[in-house]
């Protein structure tokens, strides 16, 4: 006789979906204000380094704040953690229009510094957002359904990426700053309003609650230590900051790839063909679940994004460079959806916040770096190397083509290898080959409600099964 599929509770799935919805929201919203401001930053001051600020102090706060914010999210119910987040997110948003409606009013002369502040404040309510979001899906969603349900959360950023650019270019011209800022409040009012619509189960006290309760400086150390003393984990993390890296690189790189061969339009063709790309990988993922041996699939992609890589040694033109472009973010949603399964499966819900909080931040840490390495690269290594007469031009040259554009074709080429050796090191890691095996799930296989009769935190009922109460 075979054994019934578990399932969630119809309540944790449903709070799942209204939470999902509005968070989707929330992130078109913020992705219309980051775009929009960002185009009248440059319009403003014409220099990239102004506009670079802008995103360093929307994403420096983030990467150190992280792990504090990791401990706070499981100190608080997961509900109580991404209100906090939207709210102080929206209230952020609030300081921004009210700046803008100042500076166009005439009340004084809007700076591009001014937009510094409530960024990087915006910035700490989003570090609390992604480790909260990411514990509270396992907590919501059956095991046998978090490479679905992470697919979907990889859906939402995808579309925020996507769909943002598009709306905010139209938007501007048509309503311009204040309206854009306006919409993006409207998403947050949608967003806070379904996380009150719903209610989230109750989290038992963790194994590392249990006698004295640790200070935050304890907590926040322990999803570090959590990682370290977990070797398959560690090395699993350590396997994804090569991939992050090169990532960011490609992101820099591909608009100069682009321009050495064609005009901005056909840049902006292929960066949107490129995003329909991220936007198929994650539906896919949502659709699918992801592959049943976790470890694999994640190795796999990585190898299918290496070699999809290779392509920058082909001679360059818009099908390429568009089809080469597409596969790898194709690839990126089935990556990290199938990686964040393993990680919800073998930490226990008690202490995903700061564990995922630690990762996040190790994971983001790459990003400054790879905006800062793209340029010297390119052109000082890359680029002189394959220019006509250049140190490889008569041997790499000879394969991938000299002239403007080359250089960094070839870089890409070197990206690729470095994705295999990458894939081919961690693979004969043994505790990372066995990781599904050697460390027990900490979610368990089946999925069921007690209610009792007095409620759990905040009026909501304990779902003792759904709560992670397992050690890790």
């Amino acid at each position: 006789m075979s054994t019934p599929t578990p399932i969630a509770p119809q309540g944790s799935m449903r709070t799942f979906g209204i939470t999902w919805a509005g968070q989707l929201l929330s992130l078109i919203g913020s992705g219309l204000t980051s775009f929009a401001l960002g185009i009248e930053v440059y319009k403003r001051t014409g220099s990239i380094t102004r506009l670079s600020l802008v995103t360093f102090f929307a994403t420096v706060p983030y990467v150190l704040l992280s792990p504090i914010a990791g401990a706070l999210v499981d100190r608080w119910n997961r509900r109580t953690a991404l209100l906090l987040s939207d709210l102080g997110a929206g209230i952020c948003s609030f300081f921004i229009w009210g700046l803008i409606a100042a500076g166009e009013a005439g009340y004084w002369k809007l700076e591009t510094w001014h937009f510094y502040l409530p960024f990087a404040v915006s910035s700490l309510f989003a570090a609390i957002r992604g480790p909260a979001l990411a514990a509270a899906t396992s907590q919501l969603v059956p095991k046998q359904h978090l490479g679905r349900a992470n697919g979907m959360l990889e859906l939402a950023n995808g579309a925020s990426q996507i769909v943002a650019p598009v709306l905010a270019g139209a938007l501007v011209v048509r309503i311009g700053l204040q309206g854009v800022v306006l919409i993006d409040l409207a998403s947050y009012v949608i967003a806070v309003g379904s996380l009150l619509l719903v209610r989230f189960p109750s989290l038992p006290p963790s194994p590392q609650q249990a006698g004295s309760k640790p200070s935050l400086r304890q907590e926040v150390a322990y999803g570090w230590s959590f990682i370290r003393t977990r070797p398959g984990l560690l090395g699993l993390l350590m396997a994804s900051i090569l991939p992050n890296l090169l990532y960011g690189l490609v992101t820099v790189l591909i608009t100069p790839l682009v321009l050495s061969f064609a005009d901005a339009d056909t840049l902006g063709l292929i960066l949107s063909l490129a995003g329909l790309g991220m936007l198929a990988g994650a539906i896919t993922m949502s659709v699918w679940g992801g592959p049943k041996r976790l470890v694999r699939g994640v190795l796999g992609f990585q190898l299918m994004s290496g070699l999809v890589l290779l392509g920058g040694g082909l001679p360059a033109s818009t099908l390429v460079v568009s089809l080469c472009a597409g596969l790898f973010l194709f690839t990126m949603p089935l990556m990290m959806g199938t990686s964040q399964s393993i990680w919800q499966r073998k930490v226990a819900q008690g202490v995903q916040g700061r564990v995922f909080a630690v990762r996040r931040m190790i994971a983001m840490a790459v990003s400054p770096v790879a905006t800062l390495l793209s340029g010297p690269l390119a052109d000082r290594v890359f680029e002189p190397w394959l220019a006509p007469g250049g140190a490889l031009a008569g041997s790499v040259g000879r394969v991938v083509g000299t002239g403007p554009g080359r250089g960094i074709g070839f870089l890409f080429v070197v990206m690729g290898l470095l994705m295999g050796v990458n894939v081919l090191v961690t693979w004969l890691s043994p505790r990372v080959r066995n990781l599904e095996h050697e460390l027990p799930d900490a979610v368990p296989d089946k999925t069921v409600t007690h209610l009792p009769e007095n409620p759990g935190a905040e009026g909501e009922p304990a779902l003792s099964a759904a709560s992670g109460g397992s050690k890790s």
